[in-house]
């Protein structure tokens, strides 16, 4: 995903989003990667993953005000409703976004 394509794939879509903001540097952002393929596996067709590097496409890291990474941002209906910075565990996500997406 990047600056152009954001609107569309994220503020757009039908299904629940969840934006990983992130870098190739960030050593957080690599361990919480494998975390974020399996919740993605186990919510396939309730809930998409985006993944979002922040020094490639800036705009829009600017626009949501993403001052650490990793961050992640729930997007329900194109509207920001979970934010979490920072490494968490696969259960501490999960429960984070089971308000939004069943």
């Amino acid at each position: 995903m990047s600056d152009t394509t954001f609107e569309t794939e994220v503020l757009r879509s039908q299904d629940p989003v969840l934006v990983d903001f992130w870098a190739e540097w960030c050593g957080p952002c690599k361990m919480i990667a494998p975390v974020l393929d399996e919740i993605a596996k186990e919510h396939e067709g309730k809930l998409t993953i985006a993944k979002l590097n922040v020094d490639e496409n800036p705009a829009v890291a600017r626009r949501y005000g993403v001052l650490s990474i990793p961050t992640l941002v729930l997007f329900v209906g194109g509207v920001e409703k979970q934010r979490v910075v920072g490494f968490s565990s696969k259960r501490d996500l999960v429960a984070q976004l089971s308000e939004f997406v069943s």
